[in-house]
C-alpha cells in the first residue's frame, strides 16, 4: 500500500504537468512550438478555408481550441510573459500568417492577455458580435481564415490614441522580429 505522502507527490505532479499543458507551456506531445518566426511569413492572397482534420495538421491543440472553437487562454500564462519581451516587430495569424498586428499597437494593459489599442492591416481582422455568456461584447477575429482571436474593448479609459484594447490570445500569435521581415540596414545608404 502506498503512503499518503507517495500518493500526494503523484497527484501534485501530475496536475503540475496538467496545469502546463493548459496554461500552454507545452503542446500535448510535449514539444514546444516557438511562434517566433525566423522570417516575414508569406501573406495569404485569399482566404484560408480547411477541414478539422487539417487545422489540426498544422495548429498546437491549444491554438486549435482557440482560433477554431472560440476558446480563450488562461491570463497570465507563457504567451503573456513572452509578448511583454518581444521587442519591435509584427504579429500575425498562428493559422494563415496573415498579419495582424505590429509592435506599434502594441500596449500593456496589466491584463494577463496581449494587448494593441488598434490594427497593423485592418482588412486581416473583422469584428463579430459576441453575446455569449450572457453578455454583449466584441470578438475579434482573422478575416481570412475566420480565426477567434480574442475581443476588443473600448472606452476603458487606457492612455492610447483609440482607447480601445485588442485583447488577444497571444497562442494565436507568430511573432516576426523587424529585423526578419526584410529590413536591410544597408538600403538606402550609399555604396
Amino acid at each position: 500500500m502506498k503512503s499518503a505522502s507517495q500518493i500526494t507527490a503523484v497527484a501534485l505532479a501530475a496536475g503540475m504537468a496538467f496545469s502546463q499543458l493548459s496554461c500552454g507551456d507545452a503542446s500535448a506531445d510535449g514539444k514546444e512550438k516557438s511562434k517566433v518566426e525566423k522570417k516575414a511569413p508569406a501573406q495569404p492572397a485569399k482566404p484560408v478555408s480547411k477541414s478539422d482534420e487539417e487545422w489540426q495538421k498544422i495548429l498546437t491543440p491549444e491554438q486549435f481550441e482557440i482560433l477554431r472553437n472560440h476558446q480563450t487562454e488562461r491570463p497570465w500564462g507563457r504567451a503573456y510573459y513572452e509578448f511583454k519581451k518581444q521587442g519591435e516587430g509584427t504579429y500575425c495569424c498562428a493559422g494563415c500568417n496573415a498579419e495582424l498586428f505590429s509592435s506599434k499597437e502594441k500596449f500593456d494593459a496589466r491584463c494577463g492577455w496581449p494587448a494593441f489599442f488598434d490594427t497593423s492591416k485592418h482588412e486581416n481582422i473583422k469584428t463579430v458580435r459576441d453575446v455569449a455568456f450572457g453578455t454583449v461584447r466584441v470578438e475579434v477575429r482573422c478575416n481570412v481564415c475566420d480565426g477567434h482571436l480574442g475581443h476588443v474593448f473600448t472606452g476603458e479609459g487606457y492612455d492610447t490614441p483609440t482607447d480601445q484594447r485588442y485583447c488577444i490570445n497571444g497562442e494565436v500569435l507568430k511573432f516576426v522580429p523587424k529585423v526578419a521581415t526584410g529590413d536591410d540596414p544597408s538600403k538606402g545608404k550609399d555604396k
